[in-house]
């Protein structure tokens, strides 16, 4: 089972013009501390959190209970001139799991709705609810291919049609849910999938794009434990030279 989290600034886009339009950087600025705020919260209970669209953040939640959901809240509302409602739910399927807390954040009332505020509604799973599959995509070659040939917006547009691609076709064809995390890496919440259906996925994003990839796949209790298998899954494909690289559990640090 896997257990979502979307994390929704009630009322914001009145609020970014309210009593008149906010400066264009004062809110970015506001946007990405309040991103580090809940990754740092999620981060340090073995969760991830993605920026996605900065008014809206999804995390994946797994062994985190409402009290702690609502602990990040009160802070949140403490220290910003904003408050964040939450919707949680679990799922078969990284997919199911968001659909259903993207539900209960919208029977809470709309995301401009101004009588919304620090909602938190959902159902948490057990500590037990089994494991975690993150999928660590990264481009083969990124500097040498992208970085130090082209300029710095055709790479951006170049890696994103990818990123679009590739998440596209994970979240409609494998019930997955793919973030892109900086440079060139998407990291993905996956169920399980077997090598073959990998190299797939490689096969066909690859002939869509033009932009050839490998992936580190692992898995975990929780969702850290499995992305940092998949680190040592994706280090052991550029080392090997292979496309896919599943790793069970993460491996013990060497001394």
């Amino acid at each position: 089972m896997i257990q979502a989290t979307v994390f929704q600034v009630d009322d914001y886009g009145p609020w970014t013009v309210t009593p008149s339009p906010r400066p264009e950087m004062d809110l970015q600025t506001l946007q990405s501390r309040l991103y580090a705020e809940i990754a740092g919260f999620i981060g340090d209970r073995e969760g991830y959190a993605f920026y996605t669209r900065g008014d809206n953040i999804v995390a994946i939640t797994n062994r985190l209970d409402q009290d702690a959901h609502e602990r990040l809240q009160a802070s949140i509302g403490n220290r910003y001139p904003v408050t964040v409602s939450v919707g949680i739910d679990v799922g078969d399927t990284p997919r199911a799991a968001l659909a259903g807390a993207s539900a209960q954040l919208r029977a809470a009332g709309s995301a401009q709705d101004d009588t919304r505020t620090a909602t938190c509604r959902g159902e948490t799973a057990d500590a037990d609810a089994g494991e975690v599959t993150v999928g660590h995509f990264d481009i083969e070659n990124a500097t040498d291919r992208l970085t130090d040939r082209l300029d710095a917006f055709e790479v951006y547009t170049t890696v994103q049609q990818w990123y679009g691609t590739l998440a596209r076709h994970l979240y409609q064809e494998h019930e997955s849910l793919a973030f892109f995390v900086g440079g060139d890496n998407v990291v993905a919440i996956c169920p399980p999938l077997d090598q073959e259906t990998y190299h797939d996925v490689i096969d066909r994003v690859t002939s869509r794009t033009d932009v050839p990839f490998r992936v580190g796949v692992g898995t975990g209790k929780t969702t850290h434990r499995a992305g940092m298998a998949a680190k040592h899954g994706l280090e052991q494909g550029r080392e090997t030279d292979r496309a896919v690289v599943m790793v069970d559990g993460c491996p013990t640090p060497s001394v």
